[in-house]
């Protein structure tokens, strides 16, 4: 992943390195397992299978952790999504409507394998952490954005004028998504949050095909 490792003094930042992806990756399953608070940076360096010299080396603290974590998340959900097939439908509605359908599918293992390790973060440090708070809701808020132009297409291809934005919409759509692995960790299961997921295409579906509201002056 890192490339070829050389020897003598080329060795060390290639080991530095990978201690630090090793936090980074234990801290996406860790967190999503135990929630925030109750992990541990020794729980984290178990994980990891690193020493906690190491990750003192990359973080000064969990909390530092933890917001490298939420920009990996970012990265790696990105990479997930953008190359998703979700994006081939040549209308902009169905793919909308096909990225439901992909975030339901992705409701499988257990509980910490698909909820959201932002959202798990920022429900125990919104109001004691802001840095970390701040972290997860660029992540939740850059992922609602990747969604935008497409409902916005949708809108204008059917020349609706409503009263909400596609940036509003976007970001419904991760309230209902997120409220959903809520749900799914009060009940132990996922069915509830595709049953959420479904309800939302079914909103989606029945906004578009109402008559549009032409916003007030």
């Amino acid at each position: 992943m890192f490339g070829e490792t050389g020897k003598g003094e080329m060795s060390k930042p290639a080991t530095k390195q990978d201690a630090r992806a090793k936090l980074l990756d234990a801290a996406l399953s860790v967190i999503r397992t135990r929630g925030y608070s109750a992990t541990t940076v020794d729980a984290l360096c178990a994980a990891a299978g690193v020493t906690k010299g190491a990750f003192f080396h990359h973080f000064k603290s969990k909390d530092e952790l933890a917001i490298a974590a939420a920009e990996h998340w970012s990265q790696i959900t990105g990479t997930l999504f953008a190359d998703a097939a979700y994006h081939d439908p040549a209308d902009p509605l169905d793919r909308v409507l096909a990225y439901l359908e992909f975030r339901k599918a992705l409701l499988q293992g257990d509980l910490p394998d698909f909820t959201c390790l932002v959202g798990t973060m920022v429900q125990e440090t919104y109001q004691t952490a802001p840095a970390i708070r701040e972290a997860c809701e660029r992540s939740i808020a850059g992922h609602a954005e990747t969604l935008e132009a497409d409902i916005e297409a949708a809108r204008v291809e059917r020349g609706m004028k409503p009263e909400w934005t596609a940036k509003s919409l976007a970001l419904h759509t991760q309230a209902v998504i997120q409220g959903g692995f809520i749900l799914a960790k009060a009940t132990g299961a996922a069915a509830i949050a595709a049953d959420s997921i479904d309800h939302l295409r079914r909103y989606i579906e029945m906004l578009f095909s109402a008559p549009a509201r032409q916003s007030p002056r």
